[in-house]
């Protein structure tokens, strides 16, 4: 069985003059940097794998689709463990 829990990482954003947040990139909590190449959707949404909600930004990255989570002041995502 797959589990995945809530794994908060370090997010550089651009804010532009009518308030959106975009990410560009995040820091993985081993040292990797991963560049968001695009940001494909923005909607509030809960985190039905990890728990949890806010608003969910689908990201592509190096060509595989994720979600990355902004709860309140932090960010997140989904992390498979096993």
């Amino acid at each position: 069985m797959i589990k995945y829990l809530k794994r908060y990482v370090e997010v550089t954003a651009r804010f532009t003059a009518d308030g959106d947040i975009i990410p560009l990139k995040i820091l993985w909590h081993d040292g990797s940097v991963f560049f968001i190449d695009r940001v494909l959707d923005i909607r509030p949404a809960a985190s039905l794998k990890a728990g949890g909600a806010g608003i969910r930004y689908t990201c592509r990255i190096s060509n595989n689709e994720t979600y990355l989570f902004l709860e309140e002041n932090r960010w997140f995502v989904e992390e498979k463990i096993s």
